[in-house]
């Protein structure tokens, strides 16, 4: 364990000035590039100043270089460059200054300077930040929700599936209602396990929202706070308030912590603030403010819906069935579900089984469209998202709403009204034709288990209203993307007879690798099909000959080879120029999926840019439409605009694709090397002169 450090020194000790003695820490979220060129700008501006640095990296191969007690113990102060969270607990007692890793490529000799007056970091305190530190980034809100779904995410897949299994391998109808498992069975303990973990996700999804805007101080009063949100009884309401409550209350709970740290007390106080005092009064605060403040609205909304859904059964049953269908698929789980299911629910007990067949046919919708969703824009979703989708898939089958909770999470603009769209016309059709439901469960599983009356349309309306789902998603989740300019245009690699596509290299076998380039010229991404065209058309053009002729030069332990090398980058804009450099590596044979490749890139570009000052851009992604790590460069006469820190175009750029499950291999080791080696003046400007592809390859080649 660190122990807290000492008081910052003096910097000199009797009459000979001690040499100043500082520590660094680098990450980004991919530990590819940015990591290792801060790490080296850092060490570089120390050095020409006679400064002794240590610099830890956290990148994708782990954290090198670490920092132990000794290194803390005698550091003057600390620069975190990070754009992802670092554990500052062990820097207690030293001055610490946090940016952005951009910041530390930008401006190492400035935060030499500012960690120099940065405020002493306290045990459970913030860092200080740099001025910069959140240039383009993503917003604390935005950072604090995906680390509550992030830490949701098992939850809800262990839970939903254990649950699933139990109920398809141990349940049964039972003639007085719903799908039952013997009491002292082995299903129902599993079914308990499965419980347990539903239970749980939406505390974790509270407290880790919370944790990361307030730190650990926070995680307790954020668990607590999502518990009592889900907890409908401590608020006399009939239901919870789900997992909306959750977001509110993590957010509330991180904020809380965050005002209460402001708070001036008594130095002898300091040491326990973070473990006991802080936790303590914002899990008490929270509590309260939820149960007698949040808690009575939820109570009454409860109630009064109950009260106007049971003046409208008279009323047209597709309207009924649609207003069903919206509130089942609001907040899944929540106070507006709840009161729609045990609507449904009750009318069954006086021969009303209508009203719980619409309820029934909306409540699998939700998950089925969120999972086909994944599935027709895998490029959209990340690995954990994509395996999410199919577990959601597996819970829409068994009725289990929750399962499509994770995106509803992750992007809420988008997914509740796609829920909504799907559930209502699923709700609306089950009206419409009078489907029934002897039970109160929903889902495929109560047809399939013979609860259902008017199977055939109960199938149909689930169908469509999942279709619904999807295609709203995929829809609104575009149309998001585009306004931010990162839509990712060209999808998979296209059949050989789809309009527009390129063939772009030779592969083993003698096969192509085609690309979907785009038909026409209409549109906002003409200029980027084109570019991609331009990429395609040279690749064609010199991949026979150099496959044919033999030993191509490599460097880099051969992820870079002359066929991925370009005297000349054509495209003019940051897309552009990524989907070229797409059709450059796609020239070794080791592109699997050029737009999800794109895609991937794009992707990492809204998390922060990866132009990095210097007319250099490392575009980077780690995803399976390569089967093999690949590295490309290409040189820009003009430079191309990367929203680079220091306003430079790029004229260098690299492009890095690795595969998921390559992340921690000795390929990275290199790629830190390149990374390092770019920020030497000197490597650049042979770069940028270097005549020929031969001449390039003999320049990186001093990298390794």
């Amino acid at each position: 364990m660190t122990s807290p450090a000492g008081p910052p020194p003096t910097g000199s000790q009797g009459d000979e000035p001690r040499k100043l003695r500082l520590l660094a820490v680098t990450a980004c979220p991919t530990g590819i590039a940015h990591t290792y060129m801060a790490a080296e700008k850092l060490a570089q501006a120390a050095q020409s100043r006679g400064i002794e640095m240590k610099v830890e990296t956290q990148g994708s191969i782990g954290a090198e270089n670490v920092l132990d007690d000794n290194d803390v113990r005698a550091a003057d102060g600390v620069i975190v460059a990070a754009d992802k969270d670092v554990d500052l607990t062990r820097f207690a007692g030293k001055r610490v200054l946090k940016v952005g890793v951009a910041e530390g490529i930008r401006h190492p000799e400035r935060l030499i300077e500012q960690v120099r007056s940065a405020p002493v970091h306290r045990p459970g305190g913030a860092a200080a930040e740099g001025p910069a530190a959140g240039s383009r980034e993503r917003s604390v809100a935005y950072k604090a929700l995906m680390n509550g779904v992030s830490y949701m995410i098992p939850f809800v897949v262990v839970g939903g599936l254990l649950i699933a299994i139990s109920l398809s391998l141990g349940g049964s109808p039972d003639p007085s209602g719903g799908l039952v498992i013997p009491k002292d069975s082995f299903w129902m303990d599993v079914n308990n396990i499965g419980v347990i973990g539903f239970t749980l996700m939406v505390p974790i999804l509270s407290g880790y929202i919370a944790y990361a805007i307030g730190d650990r101080p926070a995680l307790v009063p954020g668990m607590i706070g999502g518990w009592i949100a889900n907890t409908g009884s401590l608020y006399d309401s009939k239901a919870g308030a789900g997992f909306i409550g959750a977001i509110v209350t993590g957010f509330l709970a991180g904020y809380l912590v965050l005002w209460i740290k402001k708070v001036k007390v008594p130095r002898f106080v300091q040491p326990i603030m973070p473990i006991i005092v802080i936790p303590i009064v914002a899990t008490t605060a929270l509590g309260l403010f939820f149960v007698y403040v949040i808690g009575k609205p939820i109570s009454w909304v409860f109630e009064h819906l109950t009260s106007w859904l049971s003046g409208m059964t008279g009323t047209s049953a597709i309207l009924l069935g649609a207003i069903l269908g919206l509130m089942i698929a609001f907040d899944m789980g929540g106070p507006v579900n709840k009161t729609a299911f045990l609507f449904g629910a009750g009318l069954i007990a006086t021969g009303n089984q209508t009203v719980m067949g619409m309820c029934a046919a909306a409540i699998p919708v939700m998950p089925l469209g969120q999972g086909l969703a994944t599935l027709i824009r895998k490029r959209w979703y990340d690995e954990q998202q994509r395996e999410t989708g199919l577990a959601s898939l597996f819970m829409g089958c068994f009725g289990i709403s929750e399962g499509a909770i994770p995106f509803a999470a992750a992007r809420p603009a988008q997914v509740i009204p796609a829920n909504m769209a799907g559930g209502a016309v699923a709700g609306a059709i089950a009206g419409l034709a009078g489907v029934k439901d002897a039970v109160p469960h929903g889902g495929p599983i109560v047809a399939v288990l013979g609860a259902v009356s008017g199977v055939p349309m109960f199938f149909v309306a689930v169908v469509i209203g999942s279709v619904v789902t999807a295609a709203t998603t995929v829809g609104l989740v575009d149309l998001s993307m585009r306004r931010r300019g990162a839509v990712p245009t060209a999808d998979a690699a296209a059949p050989a007879e789809v309009p527009g596509a390129v063939l772009v290299g030779a592969v083993p076998g003698g096969s192509a690798v085609p690309v979907a380039v785009g038909a026409g010229g209409a549109g906002p991404s003409a200029g980027a099909a084109e570019a991609s065209g331009r990429a395609g058309a040279r690749s064609a053009a010199v991949a026979a000959p150099r496959a044919s002729g033999g030993d191509a030069g490599e460097v880099l332990s051969g992820y870079l080879t002359e066929e991925t090398v370009a005297v000349r980058l054509e495209a003019g804009g940051k897309e552009e120029a990524i989907r070229e450099m797409a059709g450059l590596l796609a020239r070794s044979g080791r592109v699997a999926d050029a737009g999800e490749l794109v895609a991937s890139a794009l992707r990492r570009e809204e998390q922060g840019t990866t132009g990095l000052g210097e007319e250099i851009a490392v575009p980077h992604a780690k995803t399976d439409a390569v089967t093999a790590p690949v590295v490309g460069f290409a040189r820009s006469a003009e430079g191309v605009e990367w929203d680079s820190p220091d306003g430079t175009k790029a004229r260098l750029v690299f492009m890095i694709a690795v595969p998921e499950a390559a992340a921690g291999d000795e390929h990275l080791r290199i790629l830190a090397l390149l990374s390092r080696r770019l920020m030497d003046a000197g490597f650049r400007e042979r770069l940028l002169t270097a005549p020929d592809e031969r001449a390039l390859l003999g320049v990186l080649g001093e990298v390794g």
